[in-house]
């Protein structure tokens, strides 16, 4: 039986490895920047609390047929989040970035996109603003392919530009091809819409999966995908889709929390 949702949330910043900080409860919304008070952000950076902020970019896009569009700025920020509180009062969430760069997606109706440039000058200056109030060490946590090389290739003048720590990483990089196997029946990390994201989502926000009136055969030939083999795997996709639980969502979850937080210690300690 999967860990009912509350626990299984409740297990994730309540873990062994958490600091004697976060042994009593800490409100989800004391993490997010964009709850913080001007008085609270200010008070955390002059008493030396904060250490790292983790800024989420994701992406507004289709995600075929079943998930919720937002689903790629969603799953950073929720692995975000479980992690600065975690790691409360040290780390704390930036306001998350919540259109890509999705050129490849615009067949499919909803998605929105962000030239490179401009995706790329939104995420420097919302690093810039965090560095020039005094933050000096940010991970930006990805969660969407299509943004993913941008962001690598960018790192080195946006850290020569700023002056203070920073990496870039999707949170994909959790998981090796043996993690893939043992977990999914099709092996596929991140695989768009299908297996993974849909367990992912399945454990973090399953009202964020709606099934009911997807019937794929019948909208088929309605979808306007204009490249053969992108329409071979989106059909693809829906059906391993089908295999996605809760329970796998969980366990690779916690797969990615653990490889956060091991990244957010380095930046802390470095």
């Amino acid at each position: 039986m999967p860990v009912p949702r509350r626990r299984f949330l409740g297990t994730l910043v309540a873990g062994a490895a958490a600091p004697a900080a976060t042994a009593s409860y800490v409100h989800p919304r004391k993490v997010l920047l964009w709850e913080c008070t001007r008085k609270e952000f200010r008070e955390a950076l002059e008493e030396g609390r904060l250490k790292v902020v983790v800024l989420p970019t994701g992406s507004t896009e289709q995600h075929n047929e079943h998930l919720a569009m937002i689903h790629d700025t969603a799953s950073a920020t929720f692995l975000a989040q479980q992690a600065a509180l975690r790691l409360y009062p040290r780390v704390m969430v930036a306001t998350p970035v919540p259109v890509g760069i999705s050129p490849h997606w615009m067949d499919r109706k909803g998605t929105l996109t962000l030239r490179r440039d401009t995706f790329l000058a939104v995420v420097y200056e919302v690093c810039e603003s965090l560095a020039t109030h005094g933050v000096r060490a940010i991970l930006i946590l990805n969660g969407h392919g299509g943004n993913e090389t941008a962001l690598k290739e960018s790192l080195p003048e946006f850290r020569r530009k700023l002056g203070i720590r920073l990496e870039a990483h999707s949170y994909w990089e959790a998981y090796g091809p043996e993690i893939a196997r043992k977990y999914l029946a099709s092996a596929r990390i991140p695989g768009h819409a299908a297996e993974f994201e849909t367990s992912f989502a399945l454990a973090a926000f399953p009202e964020r999966v709606r099934w009911e009136g997807v019937d794929y055969a019948r909208v088929r030939g309605k979808l306007g995908i204009k490249d053969p083999k992108s329409a071979e795997e989106d059909e693809l996709f829906a059906r391993e889709a089908r295999w996605a639980t809760a329970a796998k969502g969980e366990a690779l979850i916690a797969i990615a929390l653990d490889w956060l937080l091991a990244r957010l210690h380095a930046m802390m300690e470095g």
